[in-house]
């Protein structure tokens, strides 16, 4: 059987956009832009507006204004950068730590019970290869 590379690609785009937006209408309890600005603070530590937009793609005012819901929820604090007295630092803080890990047990709890209730045994082992081979694909491992 010949494997067409091309195929693989788009079928495991597509399967990979489908389960991200199944998890995330299920599980989400943080709005997505916000979970992943809390998630770079809580990976990268501080960062400037600039610096989050840019890692995720937005445009700088998009971000200021999710960091703005973000600090009047209290999930991320800031503060003037030392290497640069104009800019600010934004922080996660301690709630915000908590809310992006019941976001990430919310989102873990559904996954482990749809791979209890929808898989076979078989079909869990097979699952147990995939995370190292989408590490290695992406450059992770």
């Amino acid at each position: 059987m010949d494997v067409d590379d091309e195929d693989i690609a788009e079928k495991l785009r597509l399967s990979i956009g489908r389960f991200v937006r199944v998890v995330r209408a299920q599980a989400d309890t943080v709005p997505p832009l916000q979970a992943s600005a809390l998630g770079t603070l809580d990976r990268e530590g501080p960062c400037t507006i600039a610096a989050l937009a840019a890692a995720h793609g937005v445009k700088h005012q998009s971000m200021s204004r999710t960091i703005a819901d973000l600090e009047t929820l209290g999930l991320v604090g800031r503060s003037r950068s030392p290497h640069d007295g104009r800019a600010f630092l934004i922080t996660i803080t301690a709630a915000g730590t908590d809310a992006l890990n019941g976001d990430r047990g919310s989102r873990r709890r559904w996954v482990s019970q749809a791979i209890t209730t929808r898989l076979t045994p078989d079909e869990r082992r097979a699952l147990l290869t995939v995370p190292d081979l989408l590490d290695r694909l992406s450059g992770s491992a």
